[in-house]
């Protein structure tokens, strides 16, 4: 655990000293999120993670987000071979053709959710009944890495047709997008991502 202090604040206990890190947790992590773009940005990002540290992907991030013309949903979706081997002979992301195929496929699918739901917000937002879940951890042993909402939205997105959504993974896209405050109680981001009210 870091010492409190206004230059170096205690932070959650999974935060190490990594500028991305400090930078992702401090800026990003557990504060609701509701753009469309943004929200496939964390689909895409979370499934990439899968097996790899999420430090890994922070510093690939901006490398993604050219190769994923921003993240822009209906481009995405348009993507075809020549996209995928490009995407593949890419070396600023993670190569992993099942990964890759995954993300395109899960572009596809994202529009069908939002032509049925209006937005992928308003869908992803359903499973907490549209406000973040307030948790109160005292460390990071407590945090779960699954919920029964993770469950059902993995359930759904798989319903869909997406690829790397198991429960696991939506649960950290859920902590990520401020669908849950999974900030621990000591850490000054708790209060601020709304803990504690």
């Amino acid at each position: 655990m870091q010492s409190l202090n206004a230059d170096n604040p205690t932070r959650c206990g999974w935060c190490s000293s990594a500028p991305h890190y400090i930078a992702y947790h401090d800026q990003e992590w557990g504060v609701p999120l509701h753009d469309d773009q943004r929200l496939f940005e964390m689909l895409i990002l979370e499934g990439a993670q899968a097996g790899l540290s999420w430090l890994t992907i922070l510093k690939k991030r901006e490398n993604y987000h050219r190769a994923y013309a921003g993240f822009d949903i209906a481009t995405v979706a348009a993507f075809g071979p020549a996209d995928s081997e490009r995407l593949l002979q890419d070396s600023g992301i993670v190569r992993n053709r099942l990964k890759v195929a995954a993300s395109i496929n899960n572009a596809r699918a994202v529009l069908q959710i939002q032509q049925k739901f209006g937005s992928f917000d308003a869908f992803l937002w359903s499973f907490v009944d549209g406000r973040p879940q307030q948790n109160a951890w005292q460390n990071l042993a407590e945090l779960p890495t699954r919920t029964a909402a993770s469950d059902r939205l993995s359930k759904e997105l798989l319903a869909y047709g997406c690829k790397f959504v198991g429960s696991t993974i939506c649960y950290s896209m859920m902590q990520a997008v401020g669908m849950v405050n999974d900030h621990t109680v000591d850490c000054f981001r708790y209060r601020e991502c709304g803990g504690g009210r």
